[in-house]
């Protein structure tokens, strides 16, 4: 029997294609269950559905299923609908009737809800440490190969003069642009659905200001219905955040590809962080790069199969909702995977120097010319035609050498530490140290 049902169960077909996967991803929500349990406990307790003694067993007793959770001593056997029903079994199976109050004041529909949002705000937490790492790396990359050269292209054809520096620099900037989708997606998650019960509120006096102080969320989902309504619009939000720094791996992901090819051979890597062919000794191939591109085009796609997933739902909950942890939750792993193997290739990249010094890039300084002339004072408009012409003719023989480029983020004003800065100030925006705090309080 649920914990829903009165005197008749349902179907085992009906109860296997409903619970679907659930269980599975139930397990990584226990710890947040349990958490959202304590706060929930202390604010009966505010509001007198609890006594002061009842309050104290639950905590003790919530505290002991927390560390066994830790511990990797907890499970959810078969049988159990989720991992809620599965904790309240413990508490009522080790403390008594107490157990059973708990649930005063809360459906399991905001109860999924608060674990969602504590799970999400981890989750962010640890995407973005992994963002920083590999951010740290590529700002190493760029300070180290800044006056390595190589060609820029445009429409895949060679186009002007960049550098290694430059290159790598741009994935570090374009990971402190992501972080503001992340920031938005973290924001959305930082906020209470405690108290909105199935969507409509309780007759109960519930403190839910009380509840969101005790989980560190900075503020409520203020409107019950609201509340419930961010359930898929929190995960869409993520969803957009997780797709873009996913396309951010799946550019650099693409290029090294390119750039490994032999009529490139601009960067290489160890024999062993390659793989060979069964019939071709030759060979070197960038696997991981190539798995890095693909999953991270699958991760993409997962905004737009959430927004499918939505587009006819009405307001309240729906069961419809439960399989937005399928795309979610691996895609968060999928993820993070990717940026951590990112990261291990990157530290052993090999960078191949003086590529420009070969007159088969020559064409490259074209605009170089064309500037050195303007500044010399002929008219842009001639100073074009005239290098124009001389290629046509053959007759283009340039200084291969790069000095003039020193504006803000061009090939010898990097920016580093501009960069730096704006990834320091998009870490802070986060205040993970309040979240901290409270927990600590809660939990220990």
């Amino acid at each position: 029997m649920k914990l829903w049902q009165k005197d008749k169960t349902s179907l085992k077909e009906v109860e296997k294609f409903t619970v679907g996967r659930d269980l599975e991803f139930d397990a990584l929500l226990a710890p947040f269950d349990v958490v959202g349990s304590m706060a929930h406990a202390h604010m009966l307790e505010g509001i007198g559905l609890l006594s002061a003694e009842e309050n104290q067993l639950l905590q003790k007793g919530l505290r002991q299923i927390y560390f066994e959770i830790e511990k990797g001593e907890f499970d959810l056997p078969e049988g159990v609908e989720d991992v809620h029903s599965q904790v309240e079994f413990l508490l009522t199976q080790r403390l008594g009737d107490v157990g059973k109050k708990l649930h005063s004041g809360r459906s399991r529909n905001d109860q999924v809800l608060v674990d969602l949002k504590l799970f999400y705000r981890s989750a962010i937490r640890e995407l973005l440490e992994d963002v920083e790492e590999m951010f740290g790396l590529l700002v190493s990359l760029a300070e180290k190969h800044q006056k390595d050269l190589m060609p820029g292209y445009t429409h895949t054809q060679l186009a002007m003069p960049s550098s290694f520096g430059l290159w790598f620099g741009s994935f570090a900037e374009g990971l402190t642009e992501d972080l503001g989708l992340l920031k938005a997606a973290f924001d959305l998650s930082n906020k209470n659905p405690l108290g909105s019960a199935a969507g409509y509120g309780s007759s109960f006096p519930l403190d839910r200001s009380k509840t969101a102080e005790l989980l560190g969320f900075a503020q409520l989902h203020q409107n019950v219905i609201n509340a419930q309504n961010s359930r898929g619009k929190t995960e869409r939000t993520l969803a957009f955040a997780m797709a873009g720094i996913a396309a951010t791996l799946n550019r650099l992901a693409t290029d090294i590809c390119i750039f490994m090819n032999q009529h490139f051979g601009f960067l290489s890597f160890p024999d062993e962080l390659t793989t060979g062919s069964s019939i071709m000794p030759h060979k070197k191939n960038p696997d991981v790069f190539e798995l890095i591109r693909a999953k991270t085009n699958q991760i993409q796609a997962i905004p737009n199969s959430i927004s499918l997933l939505l587009t006819n739902t009405t307001t309240g909950y729906h069961r419809d909702l439960q399989l937005l942890k399928e795309d979610i939750f691996p895609g968060l792993k999928t993820l993070r995977d990717c940026l951590q193997m990112s990261t291990f290739m990157l530290k052993s990249i090999r960078v191949k120097k003086n590529i420009l010094t070969d007159p088969f890039y020559k064409h490259l300084f074209s605009v170089e010319v064309v500037n050195e002339l303007v500044l010399q004072g002929l008219p842009f408009r001639d100073a074009y035609k005239k290098v124009g012409l001389d290629i046509e003719k053959g007759d283009f023989h340039p200084n291969q050498d790069v000095v003039n480029h020193t504006h803000e983020g061009s090939i010898g004003n990097l920016g580093l530490d501009v960069i730096q800065q704006r990834m320091d100030e998009a870490k802070a925006a986060f205040h993970f140290e309040r979240i901290d705090e409270a927990l600590k309080k809660l939990i220990y």
